[in-house]
């Protein structure tokens, strides 16, 4: 027999995705801040060389984050993720706080990747990304 929908506190409806005050989840996780150690300048202007070494990429093409760009929780450093379209006009994040860290983020790149936890576990799903921070994966990564 079907069960009939009810209305969801905010609490409960964390509690069902897994957020909560007792188990909190850090939307992008604490890494290894490794070489970060040293003149902070020339971190920043190697990571702005990286941010704007162009890439190519097709669909069908396997990509991971270039090192230093990740600024979203999926996918992790290291796993790969296919390309399904490379636009050609960008589309911009609609976020209008321009306190937020994605406010008028390019959306130039569509990658699919297997969602790894909850009910979706094992689903093919789609993100956009800014397509500056991705670099071809490779065995290596």
């Amino acid at each position: 027999m079907a069960q009939k929908n009810q209305d969801l506190s905010s609490r409960q409806l964390l509690d069902l995705i897994g957020l909560s005050e007792e188990a909190p989840l850090d939307l992008l996780e604490d890494e290894p801040l490794d070489g970060l150690n040293g003149d902070l300048g020339a971190i920043l202007r190697e990571r702005y060389r990286s941010f704007i070494q162009p890439h190519r990429f097709a669909p069908g093409d396997l990509v991971c984050w270039k090192p230093g760009m990740r600024n979203h929780r999926l996918p992790r450093y290291g796993q790969p993720v296919v390309v399904l379209e490379v636009l050609e006009t960008p589309l911009f994040d609609a976020e209008t706080d321009a306190g937020s860290t994605y406010f008028r983020e390019r959306r130039d790149l569509v990658l699919g990747m297997i969602w790894e936890t909850g009910p979706g576990r094992g689903d093919f799903i789609s993100f956009h990304f800014d397509r500056r921070r991705w670099q071809p994966w490779t065995q290596e990564h």
